[in-house]
């Protein structure tokens, strides 16, 4: 996990992060003794932030409100002394994710990790991972996927595309074969890539990645570990990736790279 802490006192910071560094030894963490380098440095989505409510030159409720209005699915946890109890309302004013009092414990510490309001889906044991920011690329146990036919992954790329909806292949022809009427020699074409798709996983022993039904097609989402989709769950790894790139070379994905402009740069 990415997570932050802030606060004035540096034997504060320092206990903090020896106890995460126990709890979360895989993630990245950030410390602070200074309101505006930690503001300085929010370069990027915080899955936890530990704040205290108490600091120079700003105040844990504010900075609090700093970080949300950029990272909406931050989860604070305020840290304050015994005798700021009384600050404990405001804090869940603001839905907080949680509330420590100071001296804390590494149990208090993973209570409030394990509790956090906030949580991203964990895709890591699906079967099938997608790369869709810049290149697009399939790897199944952590090989890439060949595929027989060019077009045949760039069919798979817009299934992935469409998020499981079924497209008829009136909509393929148009997307895959631009350039083609819609006859049945084409037609004949996307049912050759669809094939080529259903054979190619069930080689790799996924049977049920493609779906189809009254002669339309989609994709079976709950196999895939996708970093587009991860990105509209708010994943703060997959918004970190993210650096203006979908699905380079694919003209079909011009509409889902425009959203995704705008809706990055709307969250800056």
């Amino acid at each position: 996990m990415y997570i932050i802490g802030c606060d004035n006192k540096s034997s504060v910071i320092s206990k903090l992060e020896k106890i995460l560094m126990d709890i979360d030894p895989e993630g990245e963490h950030r410390f602070y003794t200074d309101v505006q380098s930690l503001i300085s440095n929010l370069d990027k989505p915080v899955e936890i932030a530990f704040i205290d409510m108490n600091m120079t030159g700003m105040d844990g409720i504010t900075l609090a409100n700093k970080i949300t209005a950029r990272y909406p699915l931050c989860n604070i946890v305020f840290m304050a002394d015994e005798a700021d109890t009384q600050l404990m309302s405001a804090a869940f004013a603001i839905h907080a994710s949680g509330y420590i009092i100071k001296p804390f414990t590494s149990a208090k510490i993973q209570d409030v990790i394990l509790h956090r309001r906030y949580r991203f889906p964990d895709l890591s044991d699906r079967p099938v991972k997608v790369q869709c920011f810049g290149n697009f690329e399939v790897y199944v146990n952590g090989k890439t996927v060949v595929f027989k036919r060019q077009k045949t992954k760039m069919t798979l790329a817009y299934l992935i595309d469409r998020r499981g909806a079924l497209c008829d292949t009136n909509t393929l022809v148009g997307n895959i074969e631009p350039e083609c009427m819609a006859d049945n020699n084409t037609k004949s074409k996307i049912r050759v890539y669809i094939g080529d798709l259903i054979v190619t996983f069930v080689k790799l022993r996924i049977d049920n990645l493609i779906l189809k039904s009254s002669g339309s097609f989609g994709i079976d989402t709950s196999l895939l570990d996708c970093d587009y989709y991860r990105y509209l769950s708010a994943d703060p790894y997959a918004i970190s990736k993210y650096s203006g790139e979908y699905m380079t070379g694919y003209d079909f994905a011009d509409e889902t790279r425009e959203l995704l402009r705008i809706k990055h740069s709307s969250s800056l």
